[in-house]
């Protein structure tokens, strides 16, 4: 009578294939839940930059340097006057805003740079007493 089943080295074989597949099944979830993680850090660092340049509907004649930190992200804001060459009175001037975060994370520093036009803020004229 002949007995029917798996040798030892079937089994070992089996074995051998199963693990290798959960390896590379471990890898492609943890990749994915890194890359989720880096991708929360950016969209954090632009909320972040949309609401500080939210913070202000025009910006002074003098320009707007400011810096913070914020949940572990370090921010700057710069101004500059934007020469748009427009010379009608009607238009306001207008100010070139780059707003920067910096964070760290698993891959070392990054930084996230915005830059956008702001109108400047028109300056009253003192009437003579």
């Amino acid at each position: 009578m002949r007995q029917t089943g798996f040798s030892l080295l079937e089994l070992l074989v089996a074995f051998v294939i199963m693990a290798f597949s959960l390896g590379m099944l471990y890898q492609a979830s943890g990749g994915t839940v890194r890359s989720l993680s880096d991708v929360e850090s950016h969209q954090r660092a632009v909320i972040l930059a949309r609401s500080i340049l939210n913070s202000r509907d025009a910006v002074p004649e003098a320009g707007w340097n400011e810096r913070g930190e914020s949940a572990g992200f370090v921010w700057h804001v710069s101004s500059a006057p934007f020469a748009g060459g427009i010379s009608d009175p009607r238009v306001p001037a207008l100010q070139e805003i780059q707003i920067a975060v910096e964070w760290a994370d698993r891959r070392g520093s990054r930084l996230l740079e915005l830059r956008t036009l702001l109108p400047q803020l028109a300056s009253i004229p003192v009437a003579a007493r």
